[in-house]
């Protein structure tokens, strides 16, 4: 692969659907924490635990023992130099590695993990000189040895060598199971292999980019034991899985399962419309009985806002709508006083209602479902529908009756909020009792969303339609900074009628599009996009604060203090661009020609993008100056939820005419 970025910086993802995943780099470097081959959530989709963090290998030859990994050991030490043996590289259907010995050996690998099954296959096979075709071995006796690389702890933090480990192993057939601890899932390994029980520690594995986060980058992982394959007999296999999970079908040799599973997987994949949208099913996983979605891999779960946000393009603007359904349904149970969860602990700890805007985002995501059943694109019952809309007159109920945070409908029709100490916006950094951006009064954005809360909730019971107009009224009134020709972030700041923070920030975008309507006059509404386009637009998204604005920071990084203080002051968000490209073609009419310039202008930059970072996928951040590089995590929900939003608007803009023309015709 070429481009900026390294193979240490790209990295790939196999996710299981259940909130676990396998991911790592091109290099096969470990960088952080979180790169494993077996990394699995114990309560899907959370509890998550790394089971085997990877694995050394190496080919053996009557020439010689050639490596085909490469570990990073403290302070800077990389051994072997398997990387160097890389040929080829990709990620269709799931990352597959050419590796081209000196001695004119080729051998091919590949990692994937079947969906629904928490378990990961790695297979490994001779190949000709052309890729994909399969070796003459007759002559070549060639062996591959594999030390795996074992841990069992929880996926934020790291392991060391002590003396609590198990060392055996217990061996049946062609399986080995290997328990390390009391309390901690045991690992199922199944190959087609002599294993050899000899177990050590391996030390002082070294994260770079843990190092660049300002985290613990040092780690000791336990081997147990070494698999030998004879790759001159046909292709090697092994499976890991969490032991006594029953996700591994018993009763059939490991070959034959893995080509099941291998079959099964590859026909599911094949079924997705692109590329983007079988990364998008990365992001859809089992909570419970039902389904939810993930923010973001390496290191989220799932969001409420998040969830709402990332589901218009993940599942509404794909097709995905029984699943968009049932989530909804799910949520529409836990409305507490109007508000909805943001996030689901780990374990017992009670849900966080700390955003206020997670609650109007379902809104959102409620009212495009039912205007796609009304299209006949979805089946929502009569019971759905009323359970749904319920869950939306009890959340704008609670808001303007007043719940958490001084959450409260004011006099004026918009929505006050905010206390000290509580980040309530998606701009939600805090840094100890230190919220960097507190937003408290009524920002912006949430007033867009309030509106629209307001208009789903005025179809259901009239009264709200009032409420609406007075909003709507004061919006107009109060909201436009006339000297700089943009809308102000935060109005009665601070719940101190009249002060204003005219800091420029994407949030005014909202108020242009769909969910916006008619909120503003065309020259108002032109005004904002174009300054937002030349003071806030990147290759990658939106900045989230203008420079030359006090605090503007252009390259994030430091410690987790340094870059919380700096997450929204500047740093590139591409969920972003959603919403500015449907207002940038609101002001240019909507029409084809504007549909063709935008694709051009702003999303086959970000397209390029899905080859950089997290491959397939979109980052969640980058730097606010050249060359905008990712960083935060490399594979985001609403990033790639919002990208596959705007495609599903432009294609359905240029698409239009085609098909008028198309019927004219005929």
């Amino acid at each position: 692969m070429s481009g900026r970025f390294e193979r240490d910086e790209r990295e790939w993802l196999e996710a299981d659907g259940l909130g676990g995943f396998a991911s790592g780099t091109v290099s096969g470097v470990r960088t952080r924490r979180y790169h494993a081959l077996l990394l699995t959530a114990t309560t899907p989709p959370t509890g998550r635990m790394v089971l085997v963090n990877g694995f050394d290998a190496w080919i053996e030859t009557a020439g010689g023992r050639h490596a085909i990994t490469t570990q990073h050991y403290a302070p800077d030490v990389r051994h072997p130099d398997g990387a160097t043996a890389i040929e080829r590289f990709t990620i269709d259907p799931w990352p597959t590695w050419t590796f081209a010995l000196p001695n004119g050996v080729r051998v091919e690998q590949e990692i994937l993990a079947p969906h629904e099954r928490a378990a990961t296959i790695v297979t490994w096979r001779l190949v000709g000189p052309t890729t994909g075709e399969p070796a003459s071995t007759a002559a070549r006796p060639i062996r591959l040895v594999v030390r795996p690389f074992l841990s069992g702890r929880d996926y934020h933090s790291t392991h060391r060598e002590n003396g609590s480990v198990r060392w055996g192993g217990d061996v049946t057939g062609d399986a080995v199971t290997w328990q390390l601890y009391d309390g901690v899932p045991g690992v199922l390994s199944r190959a087609n292999a002599d294993y050899r029980h000899e177990p050590d520690w391996y030390r002082r594995c070294r994260y770079a980019a843990e190092a660049a986060r300002g985290l613990d980058d040092v780690e000791d992982v336990f081997a147990p034991g070494w698999l030998t394959f004879d790759l001159s007999a046909g292709e090697a296999v092994w499976l890991v899985a969490p032991a006594n999970t029953g996700h591994v079908p018993a009763g059939r040799n490991v070959v034959a399962t893995v080509d099941e599973l291998r079959r099964q997987e590859h026909a599911r994949r094949a079924a997705f419309r692109s590329p983007l949208h079988c990364a998008a099913d990365a992001y859809l996983v089992r909570r419970g009985r039902g389904r939810t979605i993930v923010a973001g891999y390496p290191w989220f779960t799932d969001w409420g806002r998040d969830t709402f946000i990332a589901m218009r393009g993940l599942c509404l603007a794909t097709g995905r709508v029984d699943e968009a359904r049932d989530i909804l349904l799910e949520w529409a149970t836990v409305v507490s006083e109007g508000m909805l969860p943001n996030r689901f602990p780990d374990g017992d700890a009670p849900p966080e209602f700390n955003a206020v805007d997670a609650s109007l985002w379902f809104v959102v995501a409620v009212r495009e479902l039912l205007d796609l059943a009304d299209r006949g694109d979805a089946v929502v019952t009569p019971e759905q529908r009323t359970a749904l809309l319920n869950a939306v007159l009890a959340i704008v109920d609670g808001y303007a009756r007043g719940t958490r945070y001084g959450i409260r409908q004011d006099a004026d029709g918009l929505l006050a909020c905010g206390v000290p100490g509580v980040q309530l916006t998606w701009m939600d950094a805090k840094v100890g009792d230190w919220v960097v951006t507190p937003r408290t009064g009524k920002p912006v954005e949430i007033q867009v969303l309030w509106l629209h809360a307001l208009r789903v909730a005025g179809s259901v019971d009239a009264r709200w339609l009032g409420v609406e107009r007075r909003g709507r009224d004061a919006f107009r009134a109060r909201f436009w900074n006339a000297a700089g020709g943009y809308l102000y972030d935060v109005i009665d700041v601070d719940h101190q009628a009249g002060r204003v923070d005219a800091t420029f920030r994407p949030n005014q975008i909202f108020a242009v599009g769909e969910l916006a309507g008619d909120l503003l006059d065309p020259t108002q509404a032109r005004s904002i996009v174009e300054q937002v386009e030349a003071r806030l637009l990147t290759p990658l998204g939106l900045r989230s604060l203008a420079s030359g604005e006090p605090g503007y920071v252009a390259h994030y990084g430091g410690g987790p203090s340094e870059r919380d203080a700096q997450y929204h002051q500047g740093t590139v968000w591409p969920w972003l661009i959603g919403p500015f490209v449907e207002a940038w073609l609101t002001v240019r009419g909507g029409t084809p020609e504007a549909a063709a310039e935008a694709t051009r202008r702003f999303v086959t930059p970000l397209r390029g993008h899905l080859f950089e970072a997290g491959l397939g996928h979109v980052s969640e951040i980058a730097d606010a100056e050249g060359p905008f590089t990712p960083a935060g995590c490399p594979f985001q929900a609403w990033s790639v939820g919002e990208l596959l939003r705007i495609d599903a608007l432009l294609d359905g803009i240029t698409s239009a005419p085609m098909a008028a023309a198309a019927l004219a015709e005929s």
